[in-house]
Parts: structure tokens; sequence; C-alpha cells
């Protein structure tokens, strides 16, 4: 999904609470199709593991002859991972790809060199309406592979183990976690899962991956006696085994993995290491030189004109 400036918020947030090093309440903005929450990237948190990006999506809800009407735009650097609780997405990229995005599925596509996508409402999914759900993240590659070819892969909601047992349900999206290990091969370290608690259960969270987070979906959890509601980033400290307790029926991501090897640089949809490739990519859009969507050729969203300068995202620190 394209990515439309959303301000942090100023009041709201808390720091240093036990477990948990940094607690970000993201602003919902209202693009006008939906809203939207941007957790990542913040004023205090620009990274969580390669994670630089992360948006909740809705929920809304659309009409008969309306939805998600995402023209096509291109990506480098990075790969985004897209996950549905309601409603679908039509995805078309410029490798002739596409694909319907539903619930407990993913969708994993790496831009590495460039790539170009749109993201839509089918025409026979408008004539009923829908209710949309979701969450979009952008994943920065490591260096090695920035320049890589482009791929897309997508998997099922029964290609992702599942963990189902004592109120707990836990899909693996990546990485490995509760004794499942998910088939989604990603360019570095990386965790990802969607936690499903009820009331009174509780779940463990290691501390095998180095940099972890929680974004709460739904309900209320406890972590160390301090309760969080939805719509929270809660940025787990490096090291700490924590456990985390449904106060009602309760919903979140879970999300981290190994920190990048430098900084990277993002600039409306780049992402890269380098801030000289980011300028080479906004001419490249700008003078038509990236692949079109097959299928989806007539319409493209044009190069912002004030979007500022690239921004220098460095993990656990906030920009100088």
């Amino acid at each position: 999904m394209s990515w439309s400036p959303c301000p942090d918020p100023i009041l709201g947030d808390r720091d240093g609470v036990n477990a948990v090093e940094t607690l970000i309440v993201p602003r919902a903005v209202d693009l006008g199709e939906m809203e939207v929450r941007r957790a990542l990237p913040s004023t205090k948190r620009q990274m969580v593991g390669p994670f630089i990006f992360f948006d909740q999506m809705g929920p809304a809800e659309f009409l008969t002859d309306q939805g998600v009407d995402v023209r096509p735009h291109p990506h480098i650097n990075l790969a985004t991972l897209t996950y549905l609780f309601e409603g679908e997405i039509l995805h078309r990229d410029s490798l002739g790809t596409q694909q319907t995005i539903r619930p407990g599925a993913t969708n994993w596509m790496k831009a590495g060199q460039g790539i170009v996508h749109s993201e839509r409402t089918s025409e026979g999914r408008k004539k009923n309406g829908q209710r949309l759900f979701g969450i979009q993240t952008w994943v920065a590659l490591p260096e090695a592979q920035e320049e890589s070819a482009p791929e897309f892969i997508h998997y099922g909601s029964g290609d992702l183990p599942v963990f189902d047992a004592d109120g707990i349900k836990a899909r693996i999206i990546a990485g490995e976690a509760f004794g499942s290990k998910s088939a989604l091969r990603t360019a570095s370290e990386t965790l990802y899962g969607d936690v499903e608690l009820q009331a009174g259960c509780q779940i463990p969270i290691d501390a095998t991956y180095e940099e972890r987070a929680l974004y709460t979906i739904s309900g209320e959890i406890e972590i160390a006696g301090d309760r969080f509601e939805k719509g929270q980033l809660l940025i787990l400290r490096p090291g700490d085994a924590i456990t985390v307790k449904a106060n009602s029926t309760a919903r979140f991501m879970i999300f981290g993995g190994a920190p990048m090897e430098g900084p990277r640089y993002i600039w409306w949809n780049f992402v890269s290491s380098r801030p000289e490739r980011i300028e080479a990519a906004k001419e490249e859009w700008a003078k038509g030189r990236f692949d079109t969507v097959p299928g989806d050729e007539a319409d493209f969203i044009p190069l912002p004109e004030n979007q500022g300068k690239s921004r220098r995202a460095t993990g656990r620190t906030t920009d100088p």
C-alpha cells in the first residue's frame, strides 16, 4: 500500500512500563476510503528488527460499489507483508501477479531492485460491499539483497502453521514461535505472528529474537501488572521473557527479529540503505522507467511533490 503522511501523536504515549521499553499510540488518519493507524515509523521508534513500517488498515465498512482503490505505485529495497482479519484485497504487480488475499493468508512481495503494484477491491466484491480490516508492514532487506530480483509469494491460510489449544490460537506468519515454524522464507531473521487469547488465558513470549514488539488489535491484555488496550504498539525490552495475559478476549500481533546491519532511509514508498538510491528511484518513477502492472496500466500514483527529504531510520534510536 502506498505511504500517505501520518503524523506521530504528541499526547498519550508512555515509556518505561516494566517489561515494556516503549509504548506508542498511533494516530488515526482518515484517508477517505478508510482509517489508517501508523505505528512505525514513529518519532519514538523507527524500526523493530527489519520492520520499518507498520500500518493498521481499518476496520472499515464499504457499501455497495465502494472499496479500496490504491493505484499502481513503486517500491524498492524492501518487502511488503500484507495480512487481513476481514475482507479481501486484489493484488496486481509488474511481475504479472494477480492474487486475492483473504483473512489468515499472507502476501510476501519482495521489491528488491524495483516492483510496481496496485491494491483494489474486485468488481465482484464491490457488488455486495465488505468490511475490511488488516495489517500491512514493510520489511527492510539486508544490503546484500536490496537489489535482488523482485518476487511475489502467496501463502493461503492453510499454508501457515497454527497453534490452537487451551484458549490460545496463534498463527505463525514468519519465523518460529510457540513450537511452530512458518514456511515463509524471509530475507533476514524475522518474527511475525497473529495471537488470539480467550479471557483469562495467558501465553509466554520468549526472548529468542533480539527485538520484539506487540501491537494490540482488540480486547485488553496485561503484562507484568500493566494493562493495555487495542491500538497500542508495545516495544519489549531486549532479553526479557514476558507473559501476556488476556483480561478479556484479546488479539495482538507479535513481530520483530534481528536488527538491520545499518540504518535505512525511507521516502514515500522507497526504503534503502543508500539515500542516493532513493534519489535515483524518484527519477525513475517520474520518468516512467519502472515496469507497468499488466491489466492495470492506465493508472498510477504520481511522484509526491511535498514529501520532504528521506528520513534516516536507525532502529532503537531516534533520528538526530
